[in-house]
């Protein structure tokens, strides 16, 4: 069983889907849509940390128009 966390900033509304992260058998980081909870992506901390700064970079705002 994971602990599953979510951010602080995300509200507890029903309708209010979010990313949730837990810790992985080593060193795996998983990720999962609140909204979806069966579906889980693997993925290591480098990773995640470079998908973290490419998004607040704006490496992905071409992607939403």
């Amino acid at each position: 069983m994971h602990h599953w966390r979510k951010s602080s900033y995300s509200a507890d509304a029903p309708d209010n889907a979010c990313v949730e992260l837990a810790h992985g058998p080593g060193a795996a980081v998983l990720l999962r849509e609140s909204d979806e909870p069966g579906t889980v992506i693997t993925t290591t901390p480098a990773a995640l940390r470079a998908l973290t700064r490419a998004a607040k970079a704006g490496r992905f705002d071409q992607l939403s128009r």
